[in-house]
């Protein structure tokens, strides 16, 4: 499978305490594990299972994902930034595989 790759989108600028949206895409086949190949063979599940968002290292958002979830899974939500800061956004797939970016925000 091709490395996954991960989108975000956060705004540059808020100004102090303002809730934002984070927007976030991740290119991902999010195979289930209950289809079959073309010679009748079970397709191994794997999926991204777990999503984390952190704010200068803090907990913001998280959730798991189950294989009903479609390809390429897109969340929204929101979070306060009190200051300026890092938003780390961490995948975790099925196989070990771990996909993370960052996006910066400044506070006026």
């Amino acid at each position: 499978m091709a490395k996954a790759k991960p989108r975000v989108k956060v705004p540059k600028s808020a100004d102090k305490d303002e809730v934002i949206t984070i927007k976030t895409l991740i290119s991902h086949k999010m195979e289930s594990g209950q289809r079959k190949d073309k010679d009748g063979n079970p397709i191994p599940r794997q999926i991204i299972n777990k999503f984390t968002c952190e704010f200068n290292g803090k907990p913001v958002f998280s959730c798991d994902l189950e294989p009903a979830i479609s390809a390429n899974p897109y969340l929204e939500f929101s979070a306060k930034v009190p200051e300026s800061g890092v938003f780390t956004f961490t995948w975790l797939d099925d196989d070990g595989s771990v996909y993370s970016t960052e996006s910066k925000i400044k506070v006026n």
